[in-house]
């Protein structure tokens, strides 16, 4: 088991709390702020974590919305556990069975 961390991306519950409840809302507001983007691509922005944020928007975001930019981002621990390969130890539950090979016959040919 591995240990990560990874960022949790609070946009859209920071917008609820403001009364901001469709993302098409944020388009003129970050507009006015100098940052130009799609209604495609904030629409993303709110519906999925970012992997990559620009400081422009992050900046932009905590002025619309009055926040610090730890309130839209929260980091936490996520426990990865390894996928079990099927070889090593084969540990609890299956124990000492394994698949038989199947052998197949053809039907008796009627004569």
């Amino acid at each position: 088991m591995t240990v990560r961390t990874a960022m949790g991306w609070h946009l859209r519950q920071v917008m609820a709390t403001h009364g901001m409840y469709q993302t098409s809302d944020l388009v003129p507001l970050l507009a006015e702020r100098g940052v130009h983007l799609s209604r495609e691509h904030v629409y993303r922005l709110v519906a999925r974590t970012p992997q990559r944020l620009n400081m422009e928007v992050l900046a932009a975001l905590c002025d619309i919305l009055d926040c610090e930019p730890n309130d839209l981002l929260v980091p936490t621990v996520v426990e990865d556990q390894t996928a079990k390969t099927g070889t090593g130890d084969s540990g609890p539950g299956i124990g000492e069975l394994r698949p038989i090979r199947a052998r197949v016959r053809r039907p008796p040919e009627d004569r």
